[in-house]
C-alpha cells in the first residue's frame, strides 16, 4: 500500500489547495516581473508618441497566462482533458513571456541578464505543466477514493439490510408465537367487549334522549320568554305612544291658550301703559312652552335692568339662558347709546 492509498480525501484536497495557492503566487510574481521587465523594451521599439502603450503588450501576454492556468486548474479538477490546443496556448504564452523577458538582455548580449530574466517565465512554464500533472493525479486519486468509499458504503448497506431482514424474520416468528398465545385471551375478551359496547350504547342512547328532552325544554322556555318580552315591548310602545300623543295635545292646547292670552293682553298693555304679561304656560311635564322669538324679545324688553334674573326670564320664555343673556346685552347696549349721546351734549 502506497502513501497515496492511505491519504484521505481531506488531505488530498489540502494538497490541491496548497498547489493552487503556490501556482497563483508564482503566476502573480511572474506577471508583475514581466510587466516591469518588458515595458522598457517595448518603449524603445515604439514611436515616442505611442510609448504610453508599452505596458499593454506584457499585460495581454500575462492575461493569457492567467487564463491558461485558471482553466487548466478547473478542467483538471473536473477530471477532464483539455486536448491539444490548450497545450499549444500554454506553451505559446510561456514562450512569448520568456522571449519578452530576455529580449532586452539578449539584444545587449548580456548572458547573465538573459539567465536572470529567464528564471520567472521558465518557472511559470514548468509550474503550469507540473501543476497540471499534479492536479490530474490528485483528481484520479480522488475519484478512486470516492469509488472505494461508495463500494464500502454499498457493502455496509448490504450487511445492514441482511441484519435487518434477519431481525425481521425473528420478530415475525416471535409475533406468530405471541399471537397464538393471545388468541384464546382475545376470544374471551371479545365477549366481554361486546357486552361492554352494548351497555355503553344503552347509556349513550339514554343520554341522547335526556339531552333532547332538556333541549326541548330550553327551547320552549326561550320561546315563552321571547313572547313575554315581545308583549312587554308592545305594551311599553303603546304606553309611550299614548303619552306622546297626550303631551302633544297638551302642548297644542297650551300654545293656543298662550296665543289667545297675548292677543287680549297686548291691547290692554298699550292702552294702560302696563307691560304685557307674556308668561310661558308649563305643560304636563313641567317644562314651559317656548315663546315665539318676537314675543320673547318683547317680554324681556318689558322689564328694566335688574328686575328679573336671566334664569327667571329663560324659564318664562322657554329660551336658553345664553340666548336670554345675549338679548339683555343688546338691550343694555341700546340703552347705553342714548345716555352717552346725552352726556356728550
Amino acid at each position: 500500500m502506497t502513501a497515496v492509498d492511505v491519504m484521505s480525501p481531506e488531505q488530498l484536497s489540502a494538497a490541491e489547495t496548497t498547489l493552487r495557492r503556490g501556482t497563483w503566487t508564482i503566476t502573480a510574481g511572474a506577471v508583475l516581473f514581466s510587466v516591469l521587465t518588458v515595458t522598457p523594451l517595448v518603449e524603445r521599439v515604439t514611436p515616442e508618441e505611442w510609448q504610453w502603450t508599452a505596458p499593454i503588450l506584457p499585460i495581454v501576454v500575462d492575461t493569457a497566462v492567467v487564463i491558461v492556468v485558471r482553466l487548466d486548474s478547473t478542467v483538471s479538477r473536473l477530471g477532464g482533458s483539455t486536448g491539444g490546443w490548450p497545450a499549444v496556448l500554454r506553451w505559446l504564452t510561456g514562450m512569448f513571456t520568456l522571449l519578452l523577458n530576455i529580449g532586452d538582455s539578449a539584444l545587449k548580449r548580456d548572458l547573465v541578464g538573459v539567465a536572470v530574466h529567464a528564471v520567472a517565465p521558465l518557472l511559470l512554464i514548468v509550474t503550469a505543466e507540473a501543476g497540471l500533472a499534479y492536479r490530474r493525479k490528485i483528481a484520479v486519486q480522488l475519484v478512486r477514493l470516492e469509488r472505494s468509499r461508495q463500494e464500502q458504503e454499498e457493502r455496509s448497506r448490504a450487511e445492514e439490510q441482511r441484519l435487518r431482514e434477519q431481525d425481521r424474520a425473528e420478530r415475525e416468528r416471535e409475533q406468530a408465537r405471541r399471537e397464538q398465545r393471545e388468541q384464546e385471551a382475545r376470544e374471551h375478551a371479545a365477549a366481554l367487549e361486546r357486552e361492554a359496547r352494548e351497555f355503553e350504547a344503552q347509556q349513550r342512547r339514554e343520554e341522547r334522549e335526556h339531552a333532547a328532552a332538556l333541549e326541548q325544554q330550553r327551547a320552549e322556555r326561550e320561546e315563552r320568554l321571547r313572547r313575554e318580552e315581545q308583549a312587554r315591548a308592545d305594551r311599553e310602545r303603546a304606553v309611550r305612544e299614548q303619552r306622546e300623543r297626550e303631551e302633544r295635545e297638551a302642548r297644542e292646547r297650551t300654545a293656543v291658550a298662550a296665543a289667545a292670552a297675548r292677543e287680549h293682553a297686548e291691547p290692554r298693555a298699550v292702552n294702560s301703559g302696563e307691560r304685557p304679561a307674556l308668561t310661558a304656560v308649563p305643560v304636563n311635564d313641567d317644562r314651559p312652552v317656548k315663546m315665539a322669538e318676537a314675543d320673547a324679545r318683547t317680554y324681556i324688553e318689558s322689564f328694566g335692568p335688574g328686575e328679573r334674573t336671566v334664569r327667571e326670564l329663560a324659564d318664562a320664555t322657554g329660551w336658553s339662558v345664553g340666548w336670554v343673556a345675549a338679548r339683555l346685552r343688546e338691550q343694555r347696549d341700546d340703552n347705553d347709546g342714548p345716555a352717552a349721546a346725552a352726556g356728550a351734549r
